[in-house]
């Protein structure tokens, strides 16, 4: 798919397809009211009849109207004019998409990010509408004999600014979105791929062959028999269950100065969940090869990393293992020793990916990172409190919490934050160790990043639970590729920051 920039009339494009809005009640947009104008009053006459009323996503298309250059014109319905939003923005133009694709619109320009959307800018809007576009067309087809292709497919989709002097600032946004779709679509498809296919070597080796493909990046792999030899009890504690080898996998991107101190990212890669020996109900634990989505999240952000060349330090974890119940699995009651040299009581092995995660934590420190960003299916209670809209975001440090959530209200891609209190820890006291690895039901996603803030004492930290946006049920099925929007938008940030400091 192909996506570009121009400034230009809407009567005057040679396109198979021109997009303009119509808000309600019956109101065209000026792209809209250009077209007419040029038509003699063709588009308002068809409003008068009341084939469309400009609901948000009501769409119409006409063909062959009088006095312009393309083949066809979609009228799209974007609401009321002044109550045009982000999120709305994003479900028009991911209609629009739909809509090219289905009718055989090879090409089209779009007038959408001509609109006004409550305080975001025309680069905001040109690289939201990439990305929406993005997301619309994806589609995981990689273990299908037969392939759904459309047969007149949608290959380049042109968006229109308002003068010439907007080009380079459209062309930056279409830059920007191509880095973060294509972080999504990686993210989504090791998400999605079942956990036969893709286990700890398969994560393993896609990382090895990241650094082969791109020279910034230098990729460590830490095998389960070097982990238990360096004192990662949690993580083996996990792993070892399983035939299939736990790994730590470490990507090390070195796009700023040296001596510069990285921001961490650190992905929970439990690539199959069956809970252990705590085994969890089969009804729906299919679901659980999504269980490695935090991985999924920072393999694509480092892959918008990679594409944007941003000038900072950025080194990616993984924590991956399968957890399986096996006469070597873990028992609830048992207790063992993490890398930081704490003791944990496991009272219950399905609460696995803080075990993981805090050796990879502790692992970290040997970086001196800036930040250190963990990224977690983690809890159901984190769905409970939040739905499936919004991730939990957990942190130590108010000025990183700050930047990530700013970042996601840009990406589109929100948090939210929850405390946690000293107060919170009391529920993780444990007879037998120094901590357990459950604090009950109250706070559920709030007690299991205090578990992980016990290893986060020598860094500024943050904690993103994404267990209930990472992926969808039902008939939409399938990976989301959160966070990455967000995460790739927070290091665009820092990037940008550095820069300025620097000029």
């Amino acid at each position: 798919m192909e996506f570009d920039v121009k400034s230009g009339s809407p009567a005057k494009q040679r396109s198979a397809c021109i997009v303009v809005a119509v808000f309600e009640p019956r109101k065209l947009s000026a792209a809209g009211e250009e077209i007419d104008a040029a038509s003699a009053g063709y588009l308002a006459s068809i409003l008068r009849r009341g084939d469309i009323e400009g609901k948000p996503g009501q769409t119409l298309m006409l063909h062959s109207v009088p006095n312009t250059l393309c083949d066809r014109v979609l009228l799209v319905g974007c609401g009321k004019e002044r109550e045009l939003n982000e999120s709305q923005y994003r479900r028009i133009i991911s209609k629009v998409v739909a809509t090219l694709q289905e009718t055989g619109s090879m090409e089209a320009v779009c007038f959408l990010p001509e609109l006004n959307v409550k305080n975001r800018d025309l680069r905001w809007k040109v690289r939201h509408a990439v990305e929406a576009a993005s997301e619309t067309l994806y589609n995981f087809d990689q273990l299908k004999s037969k392939k759904d292709a459309a047969r007149r497919p949608l290959r380049k989709l042109v968006f229109n600014v308002p003068a010439r002097s907007d080009l380079a600032e459209g062309e930056k946004a279409i830059a920007e979105a191509l880095a973060v779709a294509e972080g999504v679509k990686f993210a989504r498809d090791l998400t999605n791929l079942p956990g036969n296919i893709c286990h700890p070597t398969y994560l393993a080796e896609r990382a090895q062959e990241m650094a082969k493909a791109n020279k910034p990046l230098k990729t460590t792999i830490i095998d389960e028999t070097e982990l238990k030899k360096m004192g990662a009890g949690a993580f083996v504690a996990v792993s070892q269950g399983s035939d299939q080898p736990g790994k730590l996998i470490v990507m090390e991107y070195s796009g700023g100065k040296n001596g510069d101190a990285p921001i961490v990212l650190v992905g929970k890669g439990i690539t199959f969940d069956t809970g252990g020996i705590s085994i969890k109900p089969s009804d729906g634990m299919d679901e659980m090869k999504f269980d490695m989505g935090g991985a999924a999240s920072v393999f694509g952000t480092m892959t918008a990393v990679l594409k944007l060349a941003l000038p900072i330090n950025v080194i990616a974890v993984v924590a991956a293992a399968e957890n399986m119940p096996s006469g070597k699995a873990t028992r609830p009651g048992d207790v063992v020793t993490t890398l930081s040299g704490q003791t944990v009581e496991i009272l219950n092995t399905d609460a696995e990916g803080r075990l993981v995660l805090c050796d990879a934590m502790t692992y970290v420190e040997r970086f001196d990172p800036d930040v250190v960003i963990d990224i977690a299916t983690l809890t159901g209670a984190c769905v409970i409190a939040l739905g499936h809209h919004t991730s939990g975001l957990m942190s130590n440090h108010n000025p990183l919490a700050n930047d990530l959530l700013e970042a996601g209200e840009t990406a589109g891609d929100r948090a939210w934050r929850l405390p946690i209190y000293d107060e919170y820890q009391e529920q993780l006291d444990s007879n037998f160790a120094d901590m357990s690895n459950l604090g009950g039901r109250p706070a559920g996603a709030i007690t299991a990043a205090c578990f992980l803030s016990r290893f986060a004492k020598k860094f500024h930290w943050a904690h993103l639970d994404i267990a209930g946006t990472a992926w969808k049920s039902g008939k939409a099925k399938g990976a989301t590729g959160r966070p990455v929007p967000l995460l790739t938008q927070y290091l665009l940030d820092r990037a940008g920051s550095k820069k300025r400091k620097s000029a």
